[in-house]
């Protein structure tokens, strides 16, 4: 008996290893019986993103992912920019978020990022109305021009007396933290003070965001026995969302006790806020916006989106500004060319109409966001078996990523000076922004999808870049590490430990 299963054994080993080089000849990571090719992204997680990079440029832009045998992790990734289009615009509607996503970031709840079809049309129509409406965008300035002055310069202020470091990306995540609770549930929990306040509620973002990317690197087997059996990562989730979902429930009571006895002719412009649009004003979907569920979904999704995307966005403007200092310097000059003389020395937050007219500004933040787009992927689920314009196959049920992060590395799309900090690229020969398609700058994503928050965005970042770079010079701490987080937003792992003086 021993004798046969040598047998066996001497002659099925080769045959095994034969065909495991066979059918790996071609492919950047080798697959495995049994274990698919999780092996090779567990022995390189130092950063998820920029694995997904190289394994993406060895393979052409696209690759398919194989999962260990019957756990369903198998999915394509892409970074070719007609793929992309055609996922997002031209066959947009076989291309859903599907149950995977919507399980995986169960947190939002039915929010606009988590929902599809007629549920998501709706939501889209809803906000879209809220981010065009005058009294919100005055609102948007007010805002954000109080909490620079009373937060964001007082902390510089305080640093740059101090002589000490300070952690510019925390700054800018209490910074948005703040703004958005009052834009959205009219509160401001002031979390950006000298003192840096502990808040529980604040923190439970960010253990969120690692809940659900370790949700996406695992089987979803494996996860969902972690809820189940409330252990692991899936027990602190949990506590994370009881934290944040009483906050959010406090903030939606507050308001409609605070509402009760005003009329709605009585709020002015200053107290304009996603809670008071959704309870007071009146609108065709108002038994929608008026539930609760609604108020805390949205208010969910666009805390989380305004919160950290802005305030990762602004933590890699000022590490790429940090170390370019020519490109301040050009900054700089064009805050003062288009100033009037008289208040050249005095501390300001600048006006929209003055922002308008700093093209290299809006360059180095197109150039950042290229670099280091605040979403790295995108998460779909081919609904229908398909073919891409590759020419891969995608079976019904397949999960489908095209990887933004990726995107901005790639030779093919952006030259053999991808890899480098270049404003330039985006003024042309006439001094004026240069139009790229979305499916090429996919920061805001393309199609029908793409970012409600665009302008927002844009804007805000300019005010606070301005205002920064206009009253302190920023000096990144030497040696300090800068790698993005392994996390559904791409911030720092590190943050950003910075030195602060006056201009």
């Amino acid at each position: 008996m021993i004798g046969y299963t040598e047998m066996i054994v001497t002659v099925l080993c080769p045959i095994i290893i034969l065909w495991i080089w066979w059918r790996n000849r071609t492919s950047v990571l080798s697959s495995w019986p049994l274990v698919g090719m999780l092996r090779g992204p567990l022995r390189n997680m130092v950063c998820v993103h920029d694995l997904a990079t190289q394994i993406l440029r060895q393979s052409g832009g696209t690759f398919v992912f194989e999962g260990p045998w019957f756990t369903g992790m198998n999915f394509l990734m892409t970074s070719d920019p007609i793929n992309v289009q055609y996922i997002s615009t031209k066959n947009f509607n076989n291309y859903h978020k599907g149950s995977d996503f919507k399980e995986m970031f169960d947190p939002l709840g039915e929010g606009i990022f988590n929902v599809d079809s007629e549920n998501w049309r709706n939501q889209r129509r809803i906000i879209h109305s809220l981010f065009k409406n005058k009294r919100f965008i005055v609102a948007v300035e007010k805002t954000m021009e109080v909490k620079i002055l009373k937060g964001v310069l007082v902390v510089l202020e305080n640093a740059s007396n101090l002589e000490i470091e300070v952690d510019m990306q925390d700054i800018f995540q209490r910074f948005t933290f703040d703004c958005f609770c009052k834009l959205v549930l009219s509160i401001d929990p002031n979390s950006l003070s000298v003192e840096f306040p502990n808040l529980p509620f604040e923190k439970a973002f960010n253990e969120i965001e690692e809940v659900v990317l370790y949700r996406h690197l695992v089987p979803t087997s494996f996860w969902k026995l972690q809820r189940w059996l409330n252990i692991g990562k899936e027990k602190r989730l949990k506590k994370a969302l009881n934290s944040f979902d009483q906050f959010i429930e406090q903030c939606i009571q507050r308001k409609i006790e605070e509402l009760s006895d005003i009329h709605k002719n009585q709020i002015d412009d200053d107290h304009f806020d996603l809670l008071t649009s959704f309870l007071v004003e009146d609108k065709e979907e108002d038994d929608v916006t008026k539930s609760t569920k609604f108020i805390r979904d949205t208010a969910t999704s666009l805390l989380v989106a305004g919160r950290d995307t802005i305030g990762a966005a602004l933590a890699w403007f000022f590490w790429l500004v940090g170390t370019h200092p020519f490109v301040e310097k050009k900054i700089v000059d064009e805050l003062k060319a288009n100033l009037e003389p008289q208040v050249t020395n005095t501390i300001r937050v600048f006006k929209i109409e003055e922002l308008n007219k700093l093209v290299y500004l809006h360059a180095v933040i197109c150039e950042t966001l290229r670099l280091y787009p605040s979403i790295p992927f995108e998460h779909k689920m081919c609904m229908e078996p398909d073919v891409l314009p590759s020419g891969h196959r995608v079976p019904s049920k397949m999960r489908v990523l095209y990887i933004l992060y990726t995107m901005g590395r790639m030779e093919e799309i952006w030259g053999e000076d991808c890899l480098e900090f270049k404003p330039e690229r985006w003024i042309s020969e006439e001094g004026e922004i240069k139009h790229v398609p979305s499916s090429k700058f996919i920061a805001f994503n393309a199609g029908p999808r793409s970012c409600l928050g665009k302008d927002m965005t844009f804007l805000q970042m300019k005010i606070v870049a301005s205002a920064i770079l206009w009253n302190y010079c920023v000096q990144v701490v030497e040696n300090h590490p800068v790698v993005p987080s392994n996390s559904v937003i791409l911030s720092m792992k590190y943050g950003l430990k910075v030195r602060v003086s006056k201009r």
